[in-house]
């Protein structure tokens, strides 16, 4: 599985407070977790439940490829000119009394 070599591109190029780092090492971790604890592909797919081992792989090389994407555009960094007001607003909660 590609799955360390994902860790290791992420280490090398990417922030280590970066939350897309911490996201991708926990999604990651918790995969090769699985992988390593169970000898069945089936099983292993199951607990994982993100499609068959194939496609994990095809996630795997999909990351590693973004993870050198996201160090070119260096996304962890502030933004270049401020946000617009009000801008991120449609990310709040709506009031249960509304």
């Amino acid at each position: 599985m590609v799955t360390p070599a994902t860790l290791d591109e992420l280490k090398a190029k990417i922030p280590e407070k970066a939350v897309y780092r911490q996201s991708v090492e926990a999604i990651t971790a918790y995969r090769l977790k699985i992988v390593e604890e169970n000898e069945d592909p089936l099983l292993a797919e199951k607990l994982i439940n993100a499609g068959q081992m194939e496609e994990l792989v095809e996630q795997a090389q999909d990351e590693i490829r973004l993870i050198s994407k996201m160090a070119e555009w260096k996304a962890w960094e502030p933004l270049e000119e401020p946000a617009p007001p009000r801008q991120w607003e449609y990310f709040k909660k709506a009031s249960l009394t509304e």
